[in-house]
C-alpha cells in the first residue's frame, strides 16, 4: 500500500491502483460484529499458520467451533474470527 494523504478527517492510501479512504475517529469504540474478512481457500491451514504467528481466534458462547476455533454454517461455510490491535474483529472464511 501506498501513502496518499492524510488530514483532520481520514488516511487515504493506494492499493494496486485503489484507494482507500480510512477514517479517522476521535473517540473508537470497536464494533460487535466483523467489520473485515478475508475468503481463502484452505481455512485450517490458514487459521493453523496464523496461530502460529500468535493470531488468537475468537470463541463464541453458543457457536460450535472446532478446536481451531472455526464455526462451520449450516450451508457449509468456514468462517474463524480474530481481533486486530484496536479490538476490531476480523474473519478469515472459506465458502462452499
Amino acid at each position: 500500500m501506498k501513502f496518499v494523504t492524510l488530514d483532520h478527517f481520514a488516511l487515504v492510501m493506494e492499493a494496486n491502483g485503489t484507494p482507500i479512504r480510512i477514517a479517522r475517529v476521535p473517540k473508537f469504540k470497536p464494533a460487535g460484529f466483523t467489520i473485515l474478512g478475508w475468503p481463502v481457500d484452505q481455512i485450517d491451514e490458514t487459521v493453523s499458520a496464523l496461530a502460529k504467528r500468535g493470531v488468537t481466534f475468537e470463541r463464541f458462547a453458543g457457536m460450535s467451533q472446532d478446536q481451531l476455533g472455526i464455526w462451520t454454517a449450516p450451508g457449509g461455510a468456514k468462517v474463524a474470527w480474530f481481533k486486530d490491535p484496536d479490538g476490531n474483529i476480523l474473519s478469515v472464511s472459506q465458502h462452499v
